[in-house]
């Protein structure tokens, strides 16, 4: 049998189980199957006994007898299936709700079962609901001390595909299997004293031993992970080969005169290294992609500004896209106020402009004379046409989709750089992962003068003494933020929502001597607009909010970040938010207010934002905490859909197999020498890569 024919055909398939298993699994064929694989082994010298049960026992693995069948009618048609089994040192209930004919028919007394299955206690006695049974002689001979467990669903169990079946499958296809080719050149094979292909695929159902099923796993994790980086370094190497790129030689007068005249602060070291790789990056004849990551308050905007004066000083056009209007509103005004004085013409294009201002806007982006453009999605409109734009900066760019990024910049011919940038820190290891197309850039330093915020955890309990804090915080004339995790109260949820916040906001802080703003998602853009700038402008000395200032709100007065339910938000939308404070010269703080009862990964959480400021800590904490197909909402692009191998658990192979990537392409960039992943790329040219900008 070979990996591509039809599952139906294979032994204890058929039309039916088929038609479920690629429903369920989405295995349509033997090599489907034969990547499905086992998530846990049973070792049969190591059973389960009914006497040493314990509620922490995930899955037990039992071996006895059975009688005692029991039937009680639930309603019509509708039945429960009770039977007693027993292992010799003590007895558990097994229970049917579904399937109750089929327990019924092949439960036999005085055959040996292996059940398998999630003990729970019942009033005072163990049950265990539907779980995997069979003959104990129907298992397997003892050439396979390690029995295969495989993820299966409930529809699965109901049409006989159970663990143990899809074992007998899987076992009855190896038997008949032949030979599965090798994907991974010999030399590498060699090299790194990997298992065969075929062989690794093999064991991975049966090992023979522990030690070989390690080896069967490394294998196939170095296969994955070597694929994914082929994936990204690729296209990474063809953009640099292949792509056209504007040529800016020129540092001219926009430039120096801002950096001479303007410059708000001294840059750090670490501004100036990024400034200096997206000039080279400008002047290489191929088309920047580069990607900024800087924790908050690290100074990409100016970073950001001064690459966008060097397109300028060479005839082209700039622009800014942002997520929000509040955001982009920000960035207009401090791009306003530092060029004052320079003569460059700035505009802001955003859906609550004006129609007429719009078109004014638009003309002037047509003509040239608008040399600087920031906005939102509205850049991105049919009727939007620049002159020439030659440089296109994305702010926290995982909000936007590929279509909607690669809409802006098919706006010009040849298409302009790229430079994209996040708040977020990104983990190293899934950089080094996901990133291998784009060009990285950090700034891991913050401007002079600038203090880390300290972050205290509170339960309810200590409010009074918190709001004592916050008093004298706002009578030395600072500024507070509220955060809240929902607009409108909830029944499902016990979180302290918006309005009722601003109710005892109020009452703690009341008029005429306190005054209050509050923003959230479900305002007009105007009315977002002015109570922002009734905060920044001083007139309110609170502001309380949702989630909507996470991103983009600068108030260097305000000190203090007071986060309700902080239990309910993830690592990065935490630091986020704590980055709102501490951007002026004073000492700031966060507060995180959660409930007294936390569960660990709640706990992990709060410790991490407790004993850190560093964003890059932060995201490694959150990768951990949360797996790698929550981050940056991968698991929607499905970029990190690896069966065996873990982002976070196998580091050394992901640098491993990024390193030999990298060295095979410098040696060999057209895979001349290497005609099977020659033959991979042709076959994955047309995979959408999510880190690809351009």
């Amino acid at each position: 049998m070979l990996t591509t024919d039809d599952i139906v055909y294979l032994k204890g398939v058929g039309p039916s189980k088929a038609k479920v298993l690629a429903a369920e699994l989405d295995i349509h064929t033997a090599g489907d199957l034969l990547e499905h694989i086992p998530y846990r082994y049973i070792d049969r010298s190591v059973m389960s006994t009914v006497a040493n049960l314990t509620e922490d026992n995930a899955l037990a693995v039992l071996r006895g007898t059975v009688n005692n069948m029991q039937t009680a009618s639930l309603g019509p048609r509708r039945e429960r299936l009770t039977v007693d089994f027993h292992d010799g040192t003590g007895t558990i209930q097994l229970v049917w709700f579904a399937g109750t004919k089929w327990a019924r028919e092949r439960l036999k007394p005085n055959v040996e079962y292996l059940v398998i299955g999630k003990p729970t206690l019942y009033n005072g006695s163990w049950q265990i609901s539907h779980p995997e049974l069979e003959p104990y002689s129907s298992v397997g001979d003892d050439r396979h001390p390690l029995l295969p467990v495989y993820n299966t669903t409930e529809k699965m169990k109901q049409h006989g595909l159970g663990t143990r079946a899809l074992a007998r499958i899987t076992e009855s296809l190896l038997a008949n299997l032949a030979p599965v080719a090798e994907t991974i050149p010999t030399d590498i094979i060699q090299k790194f004293r990997l298992m065969g292909r075929d062989q690794a695929l093999r064991a991975i159902h049966y090992p023979d031993s522990p030690q070989q099923l390690e080896a069967a796993r490394t294998r196939l994790k170095f296969e994955e992970l070597f694929f994914l980086q082929l994936d990204y370094q690729w296209a990474h190497s063809e953009r640099q080969l292949h792509s056209e790129g504007r040529i800016f030689p020129h540092v001219g007068d926009c430039f120096n005169r801002f950096y001479n005249e303007k410059l708000p602060f001294p840059l750090t070291g670490a501004q100036k290294r990024v400034v200096r790789e997206v000039r080279e990056d400008m002047r290489s004849g191929h088309q920047m992609n580069r990607l900024i990551q800087g924790d908050v308050g690290s100074g990409k905007t100016l970073v950001a500004l001064m690459c966008m004066l060097l397109a300028l000083d060479n005839g082209c056009q700039a622009c800014l896209m942002a997520p929000t209007e509040i955001l982009a509103t920000q960035h207009y005004q401090t791009f306003v106020r530092m060029l004052d004085g320079i003569g460059i013409r700035t505009e802001l294009l955003i859906g609550s402009v004006r129609p007429t201002e719009k078109r004014r806007i638009k003309a002037g982006m047509m003509s040239g004379e608008v040399q600087i453009v920031i906005g939102t999605h509205a850049l991105i409109e049919d009727d939007v046409h620049f002159r020439d734009l030659g440089l296109v900066v994305i702010d926290e760019q995982h909000r936007f989709g590929v279509e909607q990024r690669s809409k802006l910049w098919s706006k010009a011919t040849p298409p302009p750089h790229i430079l994209v940038m996040t708040a977020t820190p990104i983990p190293r290891t899934l950089a080094m992962t996901l990133y291998g197309d784009l060009d990285c850039s950090i700034i891991d330093e913050l401007p002079p003068g600038r203090h880390p915020v300290k972050t205290y955890h509170r339960t309810e309990p200590r409010r009074p003494l918190v709001f004592n804090f916050l008093k004298q915080q706002i009578d030395a004339g600072r500024q507070v933020y509220f955060v809240y995790p929902l607009i409108h109260e909830s029944e499902k949820m016990d979180l302290k929502d918006l309005e009722d916040g601003l109710e005892m906001v109020q009452n703690y802080f009341p008029r005429p001597h306190y005054a209050t703003s509050m923003v959230h998602g479900q305002l007009t853009a105007e009315g977002k607009a002015f109570e922002m700038e009734r905060f920044k402008q001083g007139k309110t000395q609170i502001m309380v909010a949702t989630t909507v200032i996470e991103v983009g709100v600068d108030v260097p007065n305000a000190t203090v970040m007071v986060i309700e339910n902080a239990e309910r938000f993830g690592l990065s939308q935490l630091h986020q938010l704590r980055g709102r404070v501490g951007r002026g010269g004073e000492q700031s703080y966060c507060i995180l207010m959660t409930k007294d009862n936390l569960s660990y990964t709640s706990k992990e959480r709060i410790r991490t934002m407790c004993s850190t400021t560093d964003g890059f800590e932060i995201a490694e904490a959150d990768l951990r905490l949360r797996g790698p197909g929550d981050i940056q909402g991968l698991q929607q692009s499905g970029v990190l859909d690896l069966k065996l191998a873990s982002i976070v658990d196998d580091e050394p192979l992901v640098r491993a197999t990024r390193d030999e990537v990298h060295d095979l392409l410098a040696s060999d960039p057209t895979l001349a020498a290497h005609p099977l992943l020659a033959r991979y790329i042709e076959h994955s040219k047309n995979k959408m890569l999510w880190g690809k900008i351009s």
